[in-house]
C-alpha cells in the first residue's frame, strides 16, 4: 500500500504502536480482499465476454431458423392451397359420379341405356347404340378414376400441409428455447460482474481509507519522534551551557538539507484517429462504407436492424431501435444493392473467402469461438487502414474501431467479388 510501521516503540505524544500495528492490519485486509475481488472480477468479465460471444452464436442460429421458418410456413401455406384445391376437385369429381348414378337409376338399370337396345329398329341401329352404351360406360370409368386420383391428392396435399406445420413448431420451439438459454447466461454473468464491480469499488474505498488512516498515524508518529529529539536536543544543550566555567564559543553548525524533488515521467501524446468518409466514387464498396458509417453512434440492439434499416431488437435490447453486427453489414450492402443473408454464419459460408493478407476495404470480418465457422459470433465491415465499422455489443453503440486478429479472429470474405 506504499506505507509500513517501524519497529521503533512509539515516540511520547505520538500514536502507540498497537493503534499503528492495528491500522497496518487493517490496511493489510483491505489490500488482500480488494486483490481477491479484483482476481474474481476478472474472472467475472472473461466469463461475460464467452456467455456474450455464445448469445452471440445463439442469436445467428435464431435468425437462420427463423429464415427456415418462415420457408417452412410458406411451404405450409401453398401445401393448404393444395389441399383445398384438391377438395374442391375431390367433390367435383364426387358429384360427376352421383349424376352418372342417379342417371342409371333414372332408367331403371345399372347399365344406363338398355331399353334403348330393345328398342332399336334394325341391326345398324343396335349397333351404333351399342358403341354409345360402351362410351358412357367408359365415361363411368373416367368419373370414378377422376374421383380416386382426387382424392389421393387432396390426401397427399393435407399430409404435405400437417409435415410443414409440425416442422415450422419444432423450429420455432429450438430458435425460441436456445435464445432463452443463452439470453438467461448472459443476464446472469452480467449481473455477477456488475455485483463484483460494486463490491471492488466498496472495497477500494475501504482500502484508501485503511490506507489513508495508516499514513496519518505514521505521520503523526515520524513528528512526535522528531519533536522529543528536538526536546531531547535542547535539554543537553542547555545542561551543557550551565556546567560551563568558562564562556566558550562555539561554532555554530549547520547542516545541509538537500531536497530531492521527485521526476514523474509525462505521458506521450495521445494519438487521435480522425475518421473521413470515403471517397464518393458511387462504387459499390463506397457505397456500402458510408452506409454503415452514417449510423455511428446508432444504438447496438441486439436481433436489431436489417437491409430496410435500424429496427427494435429482441431480450435483452427489446425496444432499443439500433443494429446488431450482422443487421448493420446486411443493411450497408443492401444499400449498394447486394442482399446478403440476415446472420453473420450464412454471411460467411455463401461469400467467396479472402486471407488476412489481401483485406480490402468493403470485406466482412469474421471472429469465432471455435473452428468451425458455425461458431462465428461477430462480423464487421472492414474500410481499409486498419478500422473497421462494427456494432460491437449490446449497451454500446455502432463505432469505428481498429481492427484487431486475435485467436478469435476466423477470417474474411468479399461480396463484390
Amino acid at each position: 500500500m506504499g506505507a509500513t510501521a517501524g519497529s521503533a516503540s512509539a515516540a511520547p505524544g505520538g500514536p502507540s504502536d498497537t493503534r499503528i500495528a492495528s491500522a497496518q492490519a487493517a490496511a493489510d485486509a483491505a489490500a488482500v480482499q480488494l486483490e481477491q475481488t479484483r482476481t474474481r472480477l476478472a474472472t467475472a468479465q472473461a466469463t461475460v465476454s464467452e456467455v456474450q460471444a455464445r448469445a452471440a452464436i445463439a442469436l445467428d442460429g435464431y435468425q437462420a431458423e427463423q429464415a427456415a421458418l418462415q420457408a417452412a410456413r410458406s411451404t405450409a401455406q401453398d401445401a393448404q392451397v393444395a389441399a383445398a384445391r384438391a377438395a374442391v376437385a375431390e367433390q367435383a369429381a364426387r358429384d360427376q359420379l352421383v349424376a352418372f348414378a342417379r342417371r342409371s337409376y333414372e332408367d331403371g338399370s345399372t347399365y344406363p341405356g338398355a331399353a334403348a337396345l330393345l328398342s332399336a329398329d334394325g341391326p345398324a341401329e343396335l349397333l351404333e347404340r351399342v358403341a354409345l352404351l360402351d362410351a358412357a360406360g367408359a365415361e363411368r370409368s373416367d368419373e370414378v378414376d377422376r374421383f380416386t386420383a382426387a382424392a389421393r391428392e387432396a390426401a397427399t396435399a393435407a399430409d404435405t400441409a400437417r409435415n410443414s406445420l409440425q416442422q415450422a413448431d419444432v423450429l420455432q420451439q429450438q430458435a425460441a428455447a436456445a435464445l432463452a438459454v443463452a439470453q438467461t447466461a448472459e443476464r446472469r454473468a452480467r449481473a455477477e460482474a456488475a455485483d463484483l464491480a460494486a463490491q471492488q469499488a466498496d472495497l477500494q474505498a475501504q482500502a484508501d481509507a485503511a490506507h489513508a488512516q495508516l499514513v496519518e498515524l505514521l505521520g503523526e508518529q515520524q513528528a512526535a519522534a522528531r519533536a522529543a529529539q528536538a526536546d531531547a536536543a535542547a535539554a543537553a544543550a542547555a545542561a551543557a551551557a550551565s556546567s560551563s566555567a568558562r564562556p566558550s564559543s562555539s561554532a555554530g553548525s549547520s547542516s545541509d538539507s538537500t531536497s530531492h524533488p521527485s521526476s514523474s515521467d509525462s505521458a506521450g501524446p495521445s494519438t487521435v484517429t480522425r475518421t473521413t468518409a470515403g471517397p464518393a466514387s458511387g462504387s459499390a464498396v463506397d457505397t456500402a462504407i458510408a452506409a454503415a458509417e452514417h449510423y455511428v453512434g446508432t444504438p447496438y440492439s441486439w436481433g436489431g436492424g436489417g437491409a430496410r434499416g435500424p429496427s427494435s431488437g429482441i431480450d435483452p435490447d427489446a425496444g432499443v431501435v439500433g443494429f446488431d453486427c450482422s443487421g448493420l453489414v446486411q443493411y450497408a450492402y443492401a444499400q449498394a444493392g447486394f442482399l446478403l443473408p440476415r446472420n453473420a454464419r450464412a454471411q460467411f459460408a455463401v461469400l467467396p473467402k479472402v486471407a488476412a493478407a489481401d483485406l480490402q476495404p468493403g470485406d466482412l470480418v469474421f471472429w469465432a469461438s471455435g473452428s468451425d465457422y458455425t461458431s462465428i459470433y461477430h462480423v464487421a465491415l472492414y474500410i481499409g487502414n486498419g478500422r473497421v465499422v462494427q456494432a460491437p455489443q449490446s449497451g454500446d453503440v455502432v463505432r469505428i474501431s481498429s481492427m484487431w486478429f486475435g485467436s478469435d479472429y476466423f477470417g474474411a470474405v468479399r461480396p463484390t467479388a
